[in-house]
């Protein structure tokens, strides 16, 4: 049974701090992953394999951590979770193999399937009609940690290739401190089993039979697959165009700085939308335009990054960067308010993180063929992303408007 909506914006802020804090530590990790792995003789492919294992353990736990805070509760379960994360972020700084480099994310990647709990705590302390709003405060913490993050970690890969992933470790501890001691529980326990299983495909069928989930759902797996195989290569993309003349530590330094720009552009237009503007947009415009119109907008950023790269003007890069985020912005807190409002409040967990299982299924798929992608012609993952998320945006056109 749900204890209710909150009259209190306290939770809110307190959840905002507590996955800001979670996604600086990932932040942190994007620049420096991919040419860190390089030192350790990956290629391309491999270096991407490295990025899908974590988002694979994410697939596997999304649901069960979503499902399980349904029934013990949020707090416990973003406490447990941090905890895993911190060790993943340590083992990866101290691995001296690749196979532990694997090990090490594939862990992190456990810890951190616990979005969905943290959106189960918006959705507990707000009222469907400022679902979207609340939904945009995770948008917010995923910008901001999208422009502290790699900035953090561009700077300190500068000095040392595993000083960031140390530094992620250490944030993944203050977090769990700041949630121990501020982050209240938001929804009362049930008294219903623990769930057994990792994954599970009948509930899966049984939540597509509602309306609007099913194609929420089927968006959200084609949206991240494609976005997968742009991210997980656009580091490479930037270090084989505007980085030349340079080796070792110097050429990843330099790889890193540049690619940190690009990923803090990203943040920094996220973070005005989803924090300042989202909600103002979904009361104007509605959830399902501002979803098709966000995709629409991410789909001409794919195809403009190959002209980008043959330009070879990285200031175009970071116009691109705008763009991208601009859509993303607008995209994401939508078809999150929609999901939620198509939601029983008692089913929000379960619900919330079976669609973050399949945005990790996703984030897991893409990096198997991005690399190898990427290998037969450096802009090819941009083509075929933009042609996957064509799909995302089909299935946009057959969103309904949900009950109230």
């Amino acid at each position: 049974m749900n204890s209710g909506k909150m009259t209190s914006r306290k939770p809110l802020i307190i959840a905002f701090f507590t996955i800001f804090l979670d996604l600086l530590g990932f932040g942190i990790m994007i620049p420096i992953q991919a040419f860190y792995a390089q030192e350790f003789g990956a290629s391309p492919t491999v270096i991407t394999l490295l990025g899908g294992s974590y988002s694979l353990m994410q697939f596997l736990f999304a649901h069960f951590w979503g499902r399980l805070s349904d029934q013990v509760g949020r707090r416990p379960i973003i406490l447990m979770s941090v905890a895993i994360s911190a060790v993943g972020h340590f083992v990866f700084a101290m691995a001296p193999t690749l196979t532990l480099l694997f090990v090490a994310r594939m862990i992190a990647g456990f810890g951190n399937a616990n979005l969905a709990t943290a959106q189960a705590i918006i959705s507990d302390t707000t009222s469907k009609e400022n679902r979207a709003k609340g939904m945009g405060v995770i948008g917010a913490a995923f910008g901001l940690g999208f422009i502290f993050g790699p900035a953090i970690g561009g700077l300190l890969g500068q000095y040392s290739p595993t000083l960031p992933s140390f530094a992620a470790g250490v944030l993944a501890l203050c977090n769990l401190a700041f949630a121990w001691f501020m982050l209240p529980e938001t929804r009362r326990p049930d008294s219903s089993p623990a769930p057994r299983r990792t994954f599970k495909p009948e509930a899966y069928l049984q939540a597509m039979r509602r309306v609007n989930i099913g194609q929420i759902f089927g968006i959200t797996l084609t949206f991240t697959l494609a976005f997968a195989l742009m991210e997980q290569v656009v580091g490479l993309l930037i270090e084989s165009v505007w980085v030349h003349g340079l080796t070792g530590n110097a050429r990843v330094g330099e790889a890193t700085r540049l690619t940190a720009y690009y990923l803090v552009m990203v943040g920094i237009t996220a973070t005005l939308i989803q924090g300042g503007l989202i909600g103002r947009l979904s009361r104007r415009f509605g959830e399902i335009t501002l979803a098709r119109t966000g995709l629409a907008i991410v789909i001409t950023s794919f195809v403009m990054i190959p002209f980008v790269a043959e330009s070879r003007a990285y200031g175009l890069m970071l116009v691109n960067a705008v763009i991208m985020a601009c859509g993303t912005g607008i995209y994401n807190p939508s078809s999150l308010s929609l999901l939620s409002r198509s939601a029983d409040s008692d089913e929000q967990g379960a619900i919330l993180g079976l669609n973050q299982s399949l945005a990790a299924l996703g984030r897991a798929l893409g990096p198997a063929f991005s690399g190898l992608f990427f290998e037969i012609r450096p802009t090819l993952p941009f083509w075929i992303g933009a042609g996957i998320m064509g799909s995302s945006l089909l299935l946009a056109f057959r969103l309904r408007r949900p009950a109230s």
